[in-house]
């Protein structure tokens, strides 16, 4: 897999690069960039993923949780396994090759599910890159990576755990340090397995009967945007390598209220306010608005639920040219001779130690979603002709 694959090299000065999931864990917890959630009961999956019908796609989520009734529960498992067979079967003869494949995670709704799921799926679990845990907790938590643990052994497999946070033991302030420590010491102890964690919004805005609109992100809604902090606070510190994923965008379509979020600048500078107002017409400027956010909250990957969102989301990944020289320069000035520079562009001081650590994750991002040219921005490539 390769993000955008296909673009023409007038837009990176650095193309992405290829990647799969034996990728080291490091350099793959970044790769996973807008993941697509599809309920279980979703007809045609491997077709899709065989077809690759959607070119930009490079990680899914097959649900087995919210996405689905209680009632389809015991038919979405079997077709589920069915799935899987099937693209094991294809794997096995040749028809698709893993390198090809988007990273595939199952979400389970539980313990026991999870637990019948890898006794039954045995070495199919190849054609995965992991699972996803729900509602996670320190005590829960801790069973699910033993088991995870223990099916790697049996069947020799690279597979990694993806842990949500979305509990009320997470959400409520007078439980939320004592369980996020702990979740972080059962996370630590599985480390290698742990691909990211990531953020459950939308179970935590409905603990308060809340949800946030189209033309607002996450980070408009304070109980949330609190919450938020404390898990970047415990999870994200230095030393501890914890890649942590933004919550779900569920908007494709709606009326908005407010004025739009994208500047018009950016596109008529490229002669390409077609390419905006078709973003506006799809309320996706409240997802970049979001996007960005997570970005400067220390957040990278993003929860989705429309192919539409793809592109945007990985648009807004791509490094900048100027981001891209600061980190350079911060990286191979770090000998000891100097403390701070004055930027590649002449326009910020770089200083070696306190920028140390954001300079190796822009430069780990470029590796995975290229760097822009000099003239070139997020702009360029959603106007792009190849643009989907």
């Amino acid at each position: 897999m390769q993000h955008f694959a296909t673009e023409a090299e007038s837009i990176f000065y650095k193309k992405p690069q290829p990647f799969s999931k034996w990728e080291a864990p490091d350099i793959l917890s970044y790769a996973l960039g807008a993941t697509l959630y599809m309920p279980a009961s979703m007809p045609n999956i491997v077709s899709m993923v065989q077809s690759q019908k959607y070119k930009e796609l490079t990680s899914l989520v097959i649900d087995l949780e919210d996405a689905i009734g209680d009632a389809e529960l015991a038919s979405c498992e079997a077709k589920l396994i069915r799935d899987i067979e099937e693209l094991f079967t294809l794997y096995c003869n040749e028809q698709i090759l893993l390198e090809n494949l988007p990273l595939i995670f199952i979400r389970v709704r539980s313990v026991e599910q999870f637990r019948q799921l890898t006794t039954i799926l045995g070495k199919r679990q190849e054609v995965l890159t992991g699972y996803v845990f729900p509602k996670f907790t320190a005590v829960q938590g801790a069973i699910y990576f033993e088991l995870l643990e223990q099916t790697i052994q049996q069947h020799q497999l690279t597979l990694y755990g993806m842990p949500i946070l979305e509990s009320h033991e997470i959400l409520y302030k007078e439980t939320r340090l004592a369980a996020l420590l702990a979740i972080k010491e059962v996370l630590q102890q599985y480390h290698e397995r742990v691909l990211n964690v990531r953020i459950g919004a939308t179970d935590f805005c409905g603990i308060y009967g809340i949800r946030r609109r189209m033309d607002s992100t996450i980070y408009d809604i304070s109980v949330i945007r609190d919450c938020i902090a404390d898990i970047v606070n415990i999870l994200g510190r230095e030393g501890d390598g914890f890649i942590i994923s933004g919550p779900v965008w569920e908007y494709f379509s709606n009326h908005r209220i407010l004025k739009p979020a994208l500047r018009v600048t950016p596109f008529s500078e490229k002669g390409a306010l077609d390419a905006r107002k078709a973003l506006l017409d799809d309320c996706l400027d409240g997802l970049m608005k979001e996007v960005l956010m997570d970005r400067q909250n220390g957040i990278l990957g993003k929860t989705i639920i429309h192919p539409s969102h793809i592109r945007v989301v990985h648009a807004l990944y791509v490094i900048s040219h100027e981001e891209y020289f600061d980190a350079l320069s911060i990286i191979e000035n770090n000998d000891g001779q100097r403390g701070v520079l004055k930027s590649h562009y002449a326009n910020k001081m770089n200083e070696m130690k306190p920028h140390m650590r954001w300079a190796q994750r822009i430069l780990r991002q470029a590796h995975l979603y290229g760097v822009y040219h000099e003239s070139v921005d997020f702009a360029s490539l959603l106007s792009h002709v190849n643009a989907q």
